[in-house]
């Protein structure tokens, strides 16, 4: 339109976009979908290369994980998980701390991480209140295992699900490559935030009897509902890691999971019963973020079809002299520090197309492996070094402000950032053994 440089216009727009995302002024739906009018409109895309260019897996696994959690949290059995950490760790503070941050990291890993501390963290505020701690501590917790691990699999981070479904990486590819290396820095991570701050915990007895005298059994509150959610999650798991076997895609196996368990508790009900069921079970799916995703899609397919994610691969290829390892360490550092000072999401999304742009450059798709794990890393560990690395990171803060638990960017930064870097440099060791 007008006869202006499609290159330079929509550089422009994305720049715009994640500015203003960057600002937190607007919700980033809007600004998204606002970016991806303007790429159409402008003339940058037509409207059939801007739906192809929306990735339709990764938002049915995203769609159909939130409408399962959305049902199966009914039952009562995320709260039971928590109490009966609790209990586990006999009340003591420092141990509910860690127990609390392993269960944390391993229900992101099979559920979602933004998913898992909308679940969890409620319960933390409980627990803390009982034992007269400060939450502060436990909740940071909760972040840095819930992003530590989500990076374990395909479905526990975002920015996962997207370089699962661009690069054709099943749920398996994920576990066998990444899972390793997670449980190493989510111990390291539980150490440190132990010596910061666990050690030096304390409660009375009393406040311990309380906690201990919490009842884990009345956490469920639909003890059917729990054995259909169980049923239909375990049945998921086992569709992801036979999605190859099975030659389905995620997004599939995850709505028709969602819609079994639909149909296991509406049956029997009345019309009006599963209608009232339907759109409470639909109004808990994240919406905003579903289509979050939608516009961002299309503006990171504008630039890509202008041609500036071709320049930008060509620039990095040049400047590591083609070289793998270089290339796969300098993509771990940088997709780690610019994680955590943009959302990790719209940036795995701008450099998903950059890197497929060098499968020429290095002998086909199946050579750039190292760099999609690379970037996977650095974007899901790089999330924990800010409050605004990751979507979890602000659930958390949202939730934690509410309940009068202040979250402050710079205090969080100051050590959220060096622990991220451990975590990163432990990945650097990992990536060059195992992939460079």
């Amino acid at each position: 339109m007008f006869g202006l440089d499609p290159l330079w216009v929509s550089t422009a727009l994305l720049i715009v976009t994640y500015a203003t995302i960057m600002t937190e002024k607007l919700n980033r739906a809007i600004v998204a979908l606002v970016g991806a009018g303007l790429m159409i409109s402008l003339g940058i895309l037509n409207q059939e290369q801007a739906v192809e260019g929306i990735d339709f897996n990764t938002l049915a696994l995203l769609t159909g994980m939130m409408l399962i959690v959305a049902i199966a949290r009914r039952s009562g059995i995320f709260q039971y998980v928590a109490i009966v950490s609790a209990k586990a760790a006999r009340a003591s503070p420092a141990g509910i701390l860690a127990m609390l941050a392993i269960v944390t990291g391993l229900l992101s890993a099979l559920l979602d991480n933004v998913t898992t501390v909308l679940l969890i963290a409620p319960v933390t505020l409980v627990i803390c209140r009982e034992l007269n701690v400060k939450a502060y501590p436990f909740l940071f917790a909760e972040i840095f295992a819930s992003n530590i691990g989500g990076t374990a699999t395909l479905i526990g981070d975002p920015p996962n699900i997207i370089i699962g479904s661009a690069a054709n990486l099943a749920f398996m590819d994920f576990v066998y490559a990444l899972t390793p290396v997670v449980i190493v820095i989510l111990l390291v991570n539980c150490l440190a935030i132990h010596l910061i701050w666990g050690r030096s915990m304390t409660t009375t007895g009393d406040a311990k009897a309380r906690v201990m005298a919490l009842d884990h059994r009345d956490a469920i509150t639909d003890r059917p509902l729990m054995r259909k959610s169980l049923l239909v999650i375990a049945l998921v798991i086992v569709g992801f890691m036979f999605a190859r076997f099975l030659g389905l895609e995620a997004g599939t196996i995850a709505l028709f999971g969602a819609a079994l368990l639909l149909l296991l508790v509406n049956v029997g009900r009345s019309s009006e019963d599963q209608h009232h069921h339907l759109i409470e079970s639909f109004n808990e799916v994240e919406w905003i973020t579903i289509f979050f995703f939608v516009g961002l899609f299309v503006v990171v397919a504008g630039v890509e079809h202008a041609g500036l994610l071709k320049i930008l691969a060509d620039w990095l290829i040049g400047i590591s002299g083609g070289d793998m390892h270089d290339l796969g360490l300098a993509m771990l550092w940088v997709s780690a520090i610019l994680s955590a000072i943009i959302d990790n999401i719209p940036f795995v999304a701008t450099m998903i197309p950059v890197i497929q742009n060098m499968a020429p450059t290095f002998g086909g798709e199946q050579a750039l492996l190292p760099l999609w794990w690379s970037l996977s890393l650095g974007a899901c560990l790089g999330g924990n070094g800010t409050l605004i690395g990751a979507s979890a990171n602000l659930t958390v803060a949202g939730i934690g402000e509410r309940a009068g638990v202040p979250f402050r960017f710079l205090e969080f930064a100051k050590v959220a950032f060096p622990l991220m870097l451990v975590s990163i440099a432990i990945c650097h060791v990992y990536l060059e053994w195992r992939f460079l």
